[in-house]
């Protein structure tokens, strides 16, 4: 089985590509851009596996997807290349409509082409999974779940994006026929982490006795999911599902990000007591723009139909995830030192 995958660098992509590599033992070919969040030492531990190979190349150029494509004749796509934060979104939302929007569109027009080249079999069996977020959903009150029926309500210029982008996928398939799945995912969450996002921003902030920002009351909930189990998912998904579906993926894990951060510090004062308490180093700070309250993701079609469980709850999640931040200063520190310093992003001015 010949996969290939875009934005393999990147953190759920990283994590899908050692899964596929290393447990399913198909051959993966990473095509990534390397943005600030490409990162290639996530990849290190299948780096030299024969079935893995790696191609710089940026979504958006039709004609150098279109060669990859051609000359690696991929089985599937699994399309996870994206702009990805919130905070930088907010200040930026050009990127984020080239990668996400115009990037995905040529993605598929590659694919369809490429596709409508085969014959017999490998045209029958070939699958296009688009990987997409919750965000899309909106904002929620204090009951109900996202299902694969809510309307989109996007919030922020990245969720507005990658809504455009969810619905570019769709109509390649109702339009061309072309072999579509999409999946939504809830916050994930796990090792190989940019320390931009939430949860590493906060571990790694503990262990250099900085501040760790909560935006607004801290009251703001998400269904968190480990990016292993996002990872089984994905190749279930597309190995299984309905074509032109879509499926959510949720941990059934939702917490406030006070008490994700509250519980960060007290794994941090079991395992570093000498600075404790960490969660005097909380600090609440103000809230970003459009910032949705609440997000749950209902999994049940995922759950029944394609027999998905999440092997990892939140306390067992967080606990590997902690542990793992401890264990490899070596991955994160050239991020903090030269990539990303920890600052707050997306602030407009004044």
């Amino acid at each position: 089985m010949r996969i290939l995958v875009t934005g393999g660098a990147g953190f759920i992509g990283s994590a899908l590509v050692r899964y596929l590599v290393g447990e399913v033992g198909a051959d993966v070919l990473n095509l990534d851009k390397l943005t600030y969040a490409g990162n290639l030492e996530s990849l290190k531990p299948i780096e030299g596996a024969r079935n893995y190979r790696f191609v710089r190349a940026d979504i958006c150029d039709l004609p150098k997807v279109s060669q990859v494509m051609a000359d690696f004749r991929p089985d599937r796509i699994m399309h996870l290349a994206a702009e990805s934060h919130v905070d930088r979104s907010i200040t930026g939302a050009k990127d984020f409509i080239e990668t996400n929007v115009m990037g995905t569109f040529s993605l598929l027009e590659g694919a369809r082409h490429y596709w409508n080249g085969l014959d017999g079999a490998a045209k029958a069996d070939f699958r296009f999974l688009h990987v997409s977020t919750d965000e899309v959903y909106g904002s929620l009150d204090e009951d109900g779940l996202f299902a694969e029926t809510t309307p989109y309500d996007p919030s922020s210029p990245y969720s507005a994006s990658k809504a455009a982008s969810d619905h570019l996928a769709k109509a390649w398939h109702r339009t061309y026929g072309l072999p579509v799945v999409v999946s939504n995912c809830s916050n994930n969450y796990g090792p190989y982490h940019f320390p931009e996002k939430l949860i590493p921003l906060n571990i790694i902030n503990a262990m250099e006795g900085r501040e760790l920002p909560v935006y607004g009351d801290g009251g703001h909930i998400r269904d968190w999911l480990y990016v292993e189990d996002h990872a089984r998912a994905l190749h279930l998904i597309c190995s299984r599902g309905r074509l032109g579906e879509t499926y959510n993926v949720g941990g059934r894990n939702e917490r406030a990000n006070i008490d994700v951060v509250r519980r960060i510090c007290a794994l941090m004062d079991e395992r570093r007591p000498q600075d404790a308490p960490h969660d005097r180093l909380i600090r609440f700070v103000a809230d970003r723009p459009g910032h949705d309250r609440r997000y749950a993701i209902d999994a049940t079609r995922l759950e029944t139909e394609l027999g998905w469980k999440a092997r990892e709850d939140f306390d067992s999640g967080i606990d590997k995830t902690v542990r793992w931040y401890l264990d490899n200063e070596a991955w994160w520190r050239p991020l903090r030192g030269g990539v990303y310093a920890g600052e707050r992003l997306g602030v407009l001015k004044a």
